[in-house]
Parts: structure tokens; C-alpha cells; sequence
């Protein structure tokens, strides 16, 4: 048996170190064991999905020296490696299911699902909905068939009983079927969900070890049951432990930046990144903190993954990413490693245009760019001190901001000022007013080059990264003040 593995990414915002984590692990266990990896992109979130945020994983990936065998760029036996280009496939698969009667067509509104959990939840019942709460009579399916109708097509699962999930590191596991809900397979425009398209694709492209996060445990019996349905043989699964921030909570971009670009414009190495992502649960047989791809490859074996959730630390990895350059960088490689970062001529010729009009002598460069070749700038609460905005209007303006920009799937000059102006507006603040707290935090001073067109060239990992610490300085809100602008926020996007 070809050892086969793979990660399978959504193309829906920035890149997630999260996913260089695992498809790692993926890479190290095929490699131990002479075989492939696949990455495979799970665009199947035809709203969210961007031919952007696609490149950007296979750049990121690619950076940091994660190499795979087939996919969506190098092609493969088992293409195609897009999940919106197998669509059709999907299809074919679910209605089989529902031939054999394993699964079927749910005419069920978003209205009466509503009523139903409600229904369920006051007689202190489990709010998975199953194949009895939700299948209608015959009679009426075929009205609502004729009357055209949607429809989503759902699995039936067991009404009770418990599912024994097998895994690599945590041996047998128990779930109670009795949470598990009817889950839909085809959606209603189509389009499949990923427990389908991810049981079918593993199938076909002949998926021996499925290596994930442990987020998917509470999905693997429906998994196990697909793969019963199908009659085919379920890869063995290993759900590895969940990045965590240093206060132990799930690894989120609130807390810590998690795009991998964010480490990149940061000036982070990209061997010691992969260096410290190795290092999450899993260790060398002699202990040793530093080490290169090749040499956990060949020292690599998945028994070792500690199951206590690693804690991912942004000053350790960048005392490890120290220890790199200086240890592994001469002077002249420090020096073209420095100029690859943040003086290569595609970057610099993004920058000039913007500071050359306020030019009047060389010296006067660094000043005016210097924020552009730096990490969080050193600001402070004073900083954000306007006179036609309080405290709590410059900290409603950051928290807006982010959470617009959180939502941004096309990041240009452009698009960023109509969003924006848009904000403002709905905001009832002049754009001269709005845009101030923004200043200070993506180039630390009001004084300084269009800050929608310093935003566009920073990207969307910096940008978001730095509002997020502008609003920490200027005093985040509380999570009472949190809520209310929460629901403020929703009004006005609606």
C-alpha cells in the first residue's frame, strides 16, 4: 500500500498557519513513509471562496517549503484538485444514497427547522435533528416537488446508540449518535458539503491517512457512516491537537495573527516558521529546539504528537527565528535575505511613487517609509487624541474597520476607499475624521502618504494585524461594549 495523504484547504481569507501546521504533519508522515501528499481545495463555499486566497495558500505553502506531489497547479492522476470543478460528480453520489435509503430529500424550511430544534430543546431533548423529525409525508414531498420547491438532500444516521471512532494517537473513541444530526450532503443550489465531497474525494483519490485538526472528531462518525454507505474502506484518521493561544484558547486572529503572510511581511524566516510549527506537540527524539525540514523528516514518527494543545507563541518563535539568523545566515546572506524581505524592487516600486512628491533629500526616506519596513509600530493611547473625536468614537471607528476589513475578499486601493467611504458614511463621520485613528495605526502618525493606498501595499494580514493592536492601545472595549456595538454594526452593514 502507497502511503497517501493530503490537506485541504478553503480558499476563504488569508492563509492559515493552522493549515501549515497540519499539512506538515501530512507532508512528514508521507515522506516517513515513501509516499504522497495532495493538496486538494475545498472551494465548495462558492460565496466566500476567492481565486485569490487560492494563491495565496499555494504561495504561503510553497514559501515555507511545502511541497506537494499532485494538486490543483502540478496537476495529478486523480484531478481535478478543485472541488467546484468535481461538482457534478457530487451529485451522482448523493442520489445514490437516496436510491438505496440511506439518505433523503429534505423539503424542510428555514422556519419549520427553527421550531423544530426549539420543539426538541424544550422537551430537553438533543437538538440534532434526525431523519424522523424531518422527513414529510409522501404526499407532501411530491406537492412541494411540483410547486418547484427547494430541497437539500440529508443523511440518515442512527437514532442512538454509540459511534467507535478508531485514532492513530487517541485509540478507540465514543460518540453518542444521539448528537449527531441528519447531516445535509447536497445543498440546495447544488453544491455539495464538505463531509460529502470530503468522504468522496478521499475515496477516489485514494487517501490512505486523514491527519486533522481535532476539531473534526465531533464530524468523524458521519464520516465512518458515509464511507459504510458507500461500501468502501475509511482511511485511518489521526486528529492532531488544536494550535492554541498563550491563554490556551483555540489559536484565533483576535488574539494572534494567523495568516501566514502576516509572519512573512513580518520578516519571520521561513525555515524557522516551519521550524516552530514542528515543534507544536511533536519533538526530536533528542529534544533539540532547532532543526530544519529534511531533519524531521527522517527523524519523524506521528506516536510522538503530544495530545496536550500547543501553545503558539509569537516570542518564542521569534527568539527561534534569532537563533536562525544567526546561526545559519553569513553576512552576505543576512544581507540578501534583507533585500529579498523588503528592499526588492517590485515592493520598493509600490512605495516611491507614494513618497517621492514629499521628497526634498535622501535623508528624508526613512522617515516617511519606515513604517513600511516594520512589524507593530510603537504607538500609544495619546497618539489617537483628535479634537473632533472622543476616546470611545476612535476606538467605534477601529472596531468597525476591522471587522469590515475582516470581510474584504479583494484587497485594492480602490475597492479599500469605497468600503471605507461607505463605513464613514454609514457612520455619519467626515472621511477626514474616520480615516485619522487609521493613520496612526497603519503608519503611526496623521502626517504621513494616503493611508488607503499604504494599506493596499501592506496587505490584508499587516493592515488587519495592526488595527487590531491600534485597538488594544486606544482601549479595546469591554465585552459588554463589545456586544452593543456588535449588534450597531450589524445594523449598519444591513
Amino acid at each position: 500500500m502507497t502511503v497517501r495523504t493530503r490537506v485541504a484547504p478553503s480558499p476563504t481569507g488569508d492563509p492559515h498557519v493552522g493549515t501549515a501546521y497540519i499539512a506538515l504533519f501530512n507532508l512528514a508522515f508521507a515522506r516517513q513513509h515513501g509516499g504522497q501528499f495532495i493538496l486538494r481545495i475545498e472551494d465548495t463555499d462558492q460565496t466566500r471562496s476567492t481565486d485569490e486566497s487560492e494563491q495565496a495558500i499555494l504561495d504561503s505553502l510553497r514559501w515555507l517549503g511545502l511541497e506537494w506531489d499532485e494538486g490543483p497547479d502540478v496537476g495529478g492522476e486523480y484531478g481535478p484538485y478543485r472541488q467546484s470543478e468535481r461538482k457534478d460528480m457530487y451529485k451522482d453520489f448523493a442520489m445514490r444514497l437516496v436510491e438505496e435509503g440511506t439518505a433523503f430529500l429534505c423539503f424542510r424550511t428555514a422556519e419549520e427547522l427553527d421550531e423544530l430544534r426549539e420543539s426538541r430543546k424544550a422537551e430537553g431533548k438533543h437538538t440534532a435533528l434526525k431523519q424522523s423529525d424531518l422527513e414529510l409525508p409522501q404526499a407532501e414531498v411530491e406537492r412541494r416537488m411540483a410547486e418547484g420547491m427547494p430541497y437539500v438532500v440529508r443523511m440518515k444516521v442512527p437514532e442512538e446508540g454509540v459511534c467507535v471512532i478508531d485514532d492513530m494517537l487517541r485509540g478507540p473513541i465514543e460518540l453518542d449518535w444521539g448528537q449527531v444530526d441528519a447531516q445535509i450532503l447536497l445543498k440546495s443550489d447544488g453544491m455539495p458539503t464538505y463531509h460529502l465531497a470530503n468522504v468522496v474525494d478521499d475515496h477516489l483519490m485514494k487517501i490512505t491517512h486523514v491527519i486533522r485538526g481535532e476539531e473534526w472528531i465531533n464530524s468523524a462518525p458521519k464520516h465512518k457512516l458515509l464511507y459504510q454507505y458507500f461500501g468502501w474502506d475509511m482511511p485511518q484518521l489521526c486528529h492532531m491537537p488544536l494550535l492554541r493561544n498563550p491563554d490556551k484558547s483555540k489559536l484565533s486572529k483576535r488574539k494572534n495573527p494567523t495568516s501566514i503572510l502576516y509572519y512573512q511581511r513580518m520578516g519571520y524566516l521561513p525555515e524557522a516558521l516551519l521550524n516552530y510549527l514542528g515543534r507544536m506537540g511533536w519533538s526530536m527524539p533528542d529534544e533539540r529546539e532547532k532543526f530544519n525540514r529534511d531533519e524531521m523528516f527522517a527523524s519523524f514518527d506521528i506516536q510522538r504528537v503530544s495530545l496536550g494543545g500547543p501553545v503558539f507563541d509569537q516570542e518564542k518563535l521569534s527568539w527561534l527565528n534569532g537563533l536562525w539568523i544567526r546561526e545559519e545566515l553569513t553576512t552576505e546572506q543576512f544581507a540578501e535575505q534583507m533585500q529579498k524581505w523588503a528592499l526588492n524592487p517590485e515592493y520598493l516600486m509600490q512605495i516611491i511613487p507614494l513618497i517621492q512628491p514629499r521628497v526634498e533629500k535622501f535623508s528624508d526616506v526613512a522617515p516617511l517609509a519606515g513604517f513600511f519596513l516594520s512589524g507593530m509600530l510603537p504607538i500609544s493611547a495619546a497618539d489617537f487624541e483628535h479634537k473632533k473625536l472622543d476616546s470611545e468614537q476612535v476606538q467605534r471607528i477601529l472596531q468597525f474597520s476591522v471587522w469590515h476589513l475582516d470581510q474584504q475578499r479583494h484587497w485594492d486601493r480602490d475597492t479599500l476607499f469605497a468600503e471605507l467611504k461607505g463605513l464613514a458614511d454609514g457612520m455619519e463621520l467626515k472621511i477626514r475624521d474616520f480615516l485619522f485613528p487609521l493613520f496612526v495605526a497603519i503608519a503611526g502618525t496623521s502626517q504621513s502618504v494616503s493611508v488607503v493606498d499604504a494599506m493596499s501595499i501592506l496587505g490584508p494580514d499587516m493592515t488587519r494585524a495592526r488595527l487590531r493592536h491600534a485597538l488594544e492601545i486606544a482601549g479595546a472595549p469591554s465585552k459588554k461594549a463589545t456586544k452593543r456595538l456588535e449588534k450597531e454594526y450589524r445594523a449598519l452593514s444591513a
